[in-house]
């Protein structure tokens, strides 16, 4: 098994990828997915949230208004690191067994958005990065998101810069091109990890 951390800056085109390294053979661990779906009604971790944060968190559908939540978190550090305390550990316990479940020859792909930022780069075997002009990246999401340009530049501010992305790459996947050359480039990084999957394998053996 060959376990690989995708990451990228927002509107840098790393849903595309996962997406097509899926089409490959790829066993997709989405944290961002994952962390919703612990969360969801009925639910141990909504059971958790809401003892910790009241039932003002909750939509009328008896979901998680996350706005809600978002308010109150992210204006208070500690309060945002409660909540990670409940929701983190349970998105690891999926994420685990998720990749307990694969193949042994499987290439697993964590989609793990804030990689950089959070120094996960030696959990995995070989970290990919989608690379991306930052005026590309505003493009995106402005015109295919509806972001106004000041918000896009937030956001985008508020992530790991371009270069520190780059550092951490075993592998860069160039996104400021059109569709046809991404497909080639990202086959050509599928046939590189499904060989380092297997030779692992192969070694043993011998």
């Amino acid at each position: 098994m060959l376990k690989v951390g995708l990451t990228g800056g927002i509107g840098a085109g790393k849903s595309e990828v996962s997406r097509l390294l899926v089409e490959h053979g790829a066993v997709l661990i989405d944290a961002d997915l994952i962390a919703r779906e612990v969360v969801a009604p009925g639910t141990p971790g909504l059971a958790a949230v809401v003892a910790a944060f009241g039932e003002g968190v909750l939509a009328a559908d008896g979901g998680l208004d996350r706005p809600k939540l978002g308010s109150i978190v992210f204006a208070d550090p500690e309060r945002l690191a409660e909540l990670n305390a409940i929701v983190h550990p349970l998105v690891g316990e999926r994420s685990r067994a998720l990749e307990e479940a694969a193949d042994a020859d499987a290439v697993v792909v964590h989609d793990v958005p804030l990689l950089t930022e959070n120094g996960l780069a030696p959990l995995y075997d070989l970290v990919v990065v989608v690379d991306a002009d930052p005026a590309t990246q505003l493009d995106r999401l402005v015109r295919l998101r509806g972001m106004t340009e000041q918000d896009a530049r937030a956001r985008m501010a508020a992530q790991a810069t371009r270069e520190q992305r780059r550092e951490i790459a075993d592998v860069i996947v160039d996104n400021d091109v059109p569709l046809d050359q991404l497909r080639r480039r990202v086959a050509e990084v599928w046939t590189e990890l499904t060989r380092r999957a297997r030779s692992p394998r192969r070694t043993a053996q011998e």
